[in-house]
């Protein structure tokens, strides 16, 4: 289902979180779930899995993970505000330590001059730690392509985040 790269970081990722006791929760946008889907995807996930949220929509954003309407309509869904209250909110709204939030343009529509496809925030959230949050541009020609580059970044955001 995905990639051996996937795999790999989904592995490392769910072993580091059981040797340091962390458990990770998802909040996810332009991925629709395929985070939560890839880390789940590994035998023994739900030793570190506390859940995902798939918000989809600004509604969903606001009403699952308390990200304010006015940031979304001042900024954008596809901003690093709004994804560092993804992950925060995230935090908030699960019994995990580790968060990661993805929001962005996986195309092939929805994209503007500003935020063009494949122009994807990524923030992760820790119990007690800062938000740490990444922007990134993936030149992939397909939606896969962006959603599946944005899973790979957000397993390796999270993993970054266990020292």
């Amino acid at each position: 289902m995905f990639n051996l790269e996937i795999v790999t970081l989904a592995r490392l990722l769910i072993d580091e979180a059981r040797e340091r006791s962390l458990r990770i929760v998802t909040a996810e946008s332009c991925t629709g779930g395929l985070v939560s889907g890839a880390i789940c995807s590994i035998p023994g996930a739900s030793d570190v899995f506390e859940r995902g949220f798939i918000t989809y929509t600004n509604r969903a954003k606001q009403e699952m993970l308390g990200v304010p309407g006015d940031l979304i309509a001042d900024l954008g869904a596809v901003s690093e505000p709004v994804a560092r209250m993804m992950a925060e909110g995230a935090l908030e709204a699960s019994n995990a330590h580790l968060a990661v939030a993805i929001t962005g343009v996986a195309g092939p529509g929805g994209g503007t001059r500003m935020k063009p496809m494949g122009t994807v925030h990524i923030a992760t959230a820790r119990s007690n730690q800062r938000i740490v949050h990444t922007e990134h541009f993936f030149e992939e020609e397909t939606r896969e392509g962006v959603q599946l580059a944005a899973v790979q970044a957000a397993l390796q955001a999270l993993r970054d985040r266990m020292v």
